[in-house]
């Protein structure tokens, strides 16, 4: 028997191959809606189970990607594995039942099986069987018995019972005794299916034959092959004590609560001998059938039959102790008699509420849909009844519900959409409570991160920029910077800066800024000009790297502040032979007589075009004097015989800039007795001082030439008043009738300096004549100028100021005549005047002093244009 019981773990493999082969392969039993499998202990590493999968109705090939698992608490050893690739449940580490299960009875393991993507939760139960693997073993391998010799026949003698881990037909089935002629062996059956023999005495004893008796006591299981274990029974006997103890009932019945403390009072044992003396002194003790597991944790005090508690109790482990105590008395032969204490354990709630997550998935988008599944939860309570019943719960004010799924299993799932700007992380704190008094509680805190979505489009600082930058500024340099924010996170926040496309004055607006677009610095790529444009818009766009990216847009103002960068240009007198007006100046002027009108213009604006005037030199400062807001020149006196007949004046003009700038004009007056009838040129005025003297040829050869150049004007005229016909009669309040003209294309610009020809014009006598100077600017194109000279030669008007274009077919009209007063024009190429660049009095000067229209509107009062034979060159000012 002991070499059975010694049987190597080989020949335990070739039995329980064995039990499978005639218990059949395992299957699944469904059980309240659950599968149920049965599988024998012992088996080895990779043993087949079950074939989940198919019992499941899964596709194998998905398994792995949706996460199939078994769920188990921390801690617990995992005795069974799913195979990812066929859904095989195998048997993962060996399982002993004896130590997964120490009670009796079935033996099962429940299993969480976790399927996620959509989320399934199934509950299996696996039956661990009992093989027989252990034999039956004794406390000892000898028993001493002591009996009197005057035990009468039918006497009773408990033997210490046979220990077997196994369970149902594997534990202790059977008691078997040597052959001997005193004694005979009788099975009994405890409540709970164990069995325990009893000696029983068939004969007489009679101790002077014969002392001592041996017999070998056998207890066999009822496994399949039997196993079995032995012990030898020395009965001696002894001297005759009449009366054995007796208890006061055969069976006690006790309730703890098992968190009672050591030392508490179980229960308080009496048992009566009606013999005296030491034959009637009782002792109590545990019996031989009490299990190692009851001397744990109760104690007997011997003499007063006080059964103490010993060790901590739990109601979970086991809820029921049975206690086997034996009394004897301490007389010679003394007999034991027995009796059975049941201690029932009351549950307290002595455990909280477990709270593990078995599935987390983290972060969550912000857009996420209510009803997201954010988590799976399992909750245990290890007590019984309302002390085990537990409820779970999350903080009423965060975005998140908890729905039971399955027994003890709760969902985390989304009751809203979530905004990561708001709250980019959530700490959810999960509280299960179970229903016992008082109630325990166990809070678990479960961090929600919160994944950003591309739900914010960038937004500037500022719903506009307004930028000043001052002109003749250096290439390359910064002007501005914008800046825009994007609530989001990472890439989403990554904002790059743009320029829209657009045109600045017909050019890209890529040619006049850039933008750096990481910083949104921006940059001028060119030098900007007042003169030619005062201010331009551009619009900026910020965009995000999200996807889909989103994007915002801003204006950008962009003045151009001016500068005194352009000098005073003097349009009137125009300079003759160089840098020298000429002027004609009657002897018989009184004092404030006006002899002209120096005036320039000056292309900047503000102070910076604000113009005085100021002579610097003279032959004579007592003569003249010259107004420095109007530039008009007058005599202060009237002339003398002893007064030069010519005058040179130096006459500056300067702007109110800093640093201011200037231009000079020299002026050349001649004092004449008496004012010739027609125009003549500055240059025929320039005579030396000795003209007087000068011999009568000289004088001669003068008046052909005028008479020469007077005919040749002449006919220009005619030529002119024909094709001019449609021209518009003449205005009564005006000094001159000036005609439309137009910029011919080849015009030169400013920088080829004021340039007359040597032509000159007389009208005709008795009529007033003016002279009209066609300039065309040296500012922005198709702009030209005309000055109307009066017949007086102190006085000279500039009449306007338009756009050019070229004359219309249906405007040339050569039969319309030429009317007195018709205005001659002389075409000029200065820098164009842009008067509205001027301060308002400025303004109102120029404006009474040249009187500035555009040239070609056919709503004007000048409703003719002057064709290309209407522009004559040598006009004479006088």
């Amino acid at each position: 028997m002991e070499a059975e019981a010694g049987c190597g773990r080989g020949q335990l493999f070739l039995r329980s191959l064995l039990f499978l082969l005639l218990a059949g392969p395992p299957a699944p039993r469904p059980a309240s809606g659950q599968l149920r499998y049965a599988v024998p202990e012992e088996l080895e590493h990779g043993a087949f189970v079950a074939n989940l999968g198919e019992d499941l109705g899964l596709d194998v090939s998905t398994l792995s990607a949706r996460r199939f698992r078994i769920v188990s608490r921390a801690g617990a050893r995992q005795h069974l594995e799913v195979n990812l690739e066929n859904g095989i449940l195998f048997v993962n580490e060996r399982i002993d039942r004896e130590e997964v299960c120490e009670a009796g009875g079935t033996c099962l393991l429940h299993l969480q099986l976790l399927v996620e993507s959509p989320l399934e939760l199934y509950r299996v139960e696996v039956e661990v069987l009992d093989i027989n693997d252990h034999a039956p073993t004794f406390p000892w391998q000898e028993y001493v018995l002591e009996v009197a010799e005057s035990a009468v026949l039918g006497a009773r003698f408990p033997l210490e019972s046979a220990q077997d881990p196994d369970v149902g037909t594997n534990s202790v089935h059977a008691y078997r005794l040597s052959p001997n002629g005193f004694f005979s062996l009788e099975v009994q059956t405890r409540s709970d299916a164990s069995k325990f023999a009893e000696l029983v005495l068939e004969r007489a004893l009679d101790r002077e034959q014969q002392r001592t008796h041996r017999v070998l006591l056998t207890a066999l299981d009822g496994g399949v092959p039997e196993r079995s274990g032995t012990a030898h029974i020395l009965v001696t006997v002894l001297d005759a004590n009449d009366n054995v103890p007796a208890f006061d009932q055969p069976s006690y019945g006790v309730s703890l609560p098992e968190d009672a403390p050591a030392g508490t009072l179980v229960i308080q044992l009496n048992a009566t001998d009606l013999d005296e003396g030491p034959n009637g002194e009782i002792e109590y003790s545990f019996s031989g059938h009490a299990p190692p597991r009851v001397r744990d944790l109760f104690h007997i005090e011997p003499r007063s039959g006080q059964v103490l508690l010993k060790g901590p109790l739990d109601y979970e482990r086991a809820s029921l102790h049975e206690l086997y105590v034996q009394a004897k008395d301490r007389g010679p032969s003394a007999v034991a008699v027995h009796c059975r204490v049941l201690v029932h354990l009351l549950d307290v709630n002595d455990n909280a509420p477990e709270v593990t997550l078995t599935s987390v998935s983290t972060p969550v988008l912000e857009d996420a849909p209510p009803g997201t599944v954010i988590a799976v939860i399992s909750v245990l309570d290890r007590d019984s009844g309302d002390n085990g019943r537990v409820s779970c719960e999350v903080s009423p004010d965060m975005p998140f519900e908890l729905r039971s799924s399955f027994r003890n299993y709760y969902t985390l799932v989304t009751t809203q959409a979530l905004d990561r700007e708001v709250v980019s992380e959530y700490n959810v704190s999960i509280t299960a409570r179970d229903m016992g008094s008082p109630a325990l509680l166990t809070r678990s805190t479960l961090t929600v991160p919160v994944s950003d979505v591309n739900d914010n489009a960038p937004r500037f600082l500022q719903p506009s920029y307004s930028v000043y930058v001052m002109e003749n500024n250096a290439p390359g340099a910064s002007i501005c910077s914008v800046s825009a924010l994007d609530p989001d996170c990472q890439q989403n926040a990554y904002l790059s800066y743009s320029i829209a496309d657009g045109h600045i004055h017909g050019m890209p607006v890529g040619t006049y800024v850039s933008i750096n677009s990481d910083s949104g610095h921006m940059y001028a790529l060119r030098s900007l000009d007042y003169e030619q444009i005062r201010s331009f818009q551009i619009q900026v766009q910020a965009q995000d790297a999200g996807f889909p990216p989103l994007s915002a847009n801003v204006t950008v103002h962009i003045f151009v502040l001016d500068q005194n960068d352009n000098a005073p240009v003097i349009i009137s007198p125009m300079p003759r032979n160089g840098s020298v007006a000429t002027e004609l100046v009657p002897r018989s002027a009184g004092p404030g007589y006006l002899v002209g009108t120096v005036s320039a213009v000056d292309a900047d604006a503000g102070l910076n075009s604000r113009l005085s005037y100021q002579l610097l030199q003279a032959t004579d400062f007592t003569l003249f004097s010259l107004a420095p807001d109007t530039g008009e020149l007058r005599t202060l006196r009237s002339f003398l015989e002893q007064d030069a007949t010519r005058q040179r004046l130096l006459v500056q003009v300067r702007d109110g800039g800093q640093p201011a700038l200037s231009a000079t004009v020299s002026l050349l007056l001649s004092v004449v007795e008496t004012m010739p009838q027609t125009l003549s040129d500055f240059s025929e005025f320039s005579l030396p001082p000795e003209a007087s003297s000068s011999s009568p040829v000289t004088l001669y050869l003068l008046v052909s030439l005028g008479s020469i150049s007077f005919t040749f004007l002449l006919a220009i005229l005619i030529l002119t008043a024909i094709r001019c016909r449609g021209e518009h009669r003449s205005h009564q309040g005006d000094g001159c009738s000036p005609p439309r003209c137009h910029c011919c294309p080849g015009s030169r610009p400013a920088s080829d300096g004021l340039k007359t020809s040597n032509l000159t014009a007389q009208p005709p006598t008795g009529t007033t004549a003016a002279t009209c100077l066609d300039v065309p600017g040296g500012g922005p194109p198709g702009y030209c100028y005309k000055v109307c000279l009066g017949p007086e030669s102190a006085q000279s008007d500039f009449m306007f100021l338009k756009p050019c274009s070229a004359p219309r077919n249906n405007e040339k009209d050569p039969g319309k005549r030429s009317r007195p007063g018709q205005h001659l024009q002389v075409s000029k190429q200065i820098k164009q005047p842009n008067m509205d660049w001027l301060p308002p009095s400025t303004q109102r000067l120029a404006l009474k002093r040249y009187q500035i229209r555009h040239c070609g509107n056919r709503g004007s009062r000048w409703k003719g244009g002057c064709g290309d034979g209407e522009v004559i060159s040598n006009a004479v000012l006088n």
